[in-house]
């Protein structure tokens, strides 16, 4: 529960309710592997992926459709196991992790999904809400107030009463957006999140996430194919067949960008 009637708390504690060593990432993989399928039909999914990301950090990751990016993206938010490798998230070493750690750690994480994954028999505000409950330091009184101002940040203030099949395509990615965001969490995983979205809508949405990383150190990591978002990236990974590109694949990717303005 909030401290004060009307606060918005910065999210839950470490799921082993340690604190983060100073200096510490938030996410740390080394040399980790997955496959999907058995037998004849196993298919190397992640190779040998070793990466660290701070507090705060924005990391863009794009590749090729296909290549590993949301198998990586599912994995950082607990929602896949490690298989092979180490994956450590907010101090948490996840390979082998039971169901129960996994969920934990998911308290501490926000989803943006490709496909919104709204609740279609509840309002936006509702939806919206939805994250709020999952936590116990939010006031009662207080969670349809916070959800109602995160849909304001959204631009969806005047629909916070429309259910799902009454919005836009656009409008239901925002409530997705908004639901990802409204309780702060430690860390932020979008999954193509401005894909449905208009260019105004799209830069609205990567402003307040910028402004989660600087005032609340959320660390973020999108996977996108949206040149116009490329910006407000501290970096950019590239996951080809599995694999992370080299430094110089990734200015190289970078160079072009700039070069073409997008």
């Amino acid at each position: 529960m909030s401290s004060e009637s009307g606060s918005v708390p910065t999210g839950e504690s470490v799921p082993t309710g340690e604190t983060l060593p100073t200096g510490e990432p938030v996410i740390s993989l080394k040399h980790v592997n997955h496959w999907f399928g058995s037998g004849d039909s196993r298919k190397q999914a992640l190779k040998d992926i070793t990466l660290d990301i701070q507090p705060g950090e924005i990391v863009i990751c794009t590749g090729p459709s296909g290549s590993g990016k949301t198998t990586l993206l599912t994995m950082l938010g607990g929602l896949r196991a490690c298989q092979d490798g180490s994956l450590k998230i907010l101090g948490e070493e996840l390979h082998g992790a039971g169901k129960q750690v996994l969920a934990k750690l998911r308290l501490n994480v926000g989803f943006i999904f490709q496909a919104h994954n709204l609740m279609m028999f509840l309002n936006a505000r509702k939806n919206v809400r939805l994250s709020l409950e999952l936590h116990d330091q939010y006031y009662e009184e207080d969670m349809d107030r916070l959800a109602a101002e995160m849909l304001e940040k959204v631009g969806l203030g005047d629909r916070e009463d429309y259910f799902p099949a009454n919005l836009s395509g656009g409008q239901r990615q925002r409530v997705a957006i908004a639901r990802a965001m409204v309780a702060q969490p430690k860390i932020l995983l979008g999954d193509e999140p401005t894909a449905a979205l208009d260019k105004e809508s799209g830069r609205n949405v990567v402003n307040l996430m910028r402004e989660m990383a600087t005032n609340h150190k959320t660390t973020i990591i999108m996977v996108t194919h949206d040149n116009k978002i490329l910006d407000v990236a501290d970096r950019i990974i590239i996951v080809d067949e599995g694999a992370l590109a080299s430094k110089e694949a990734e200015a190289a990717f970078v160079g072009r960008m700039r070069e073409t303005g997008s």
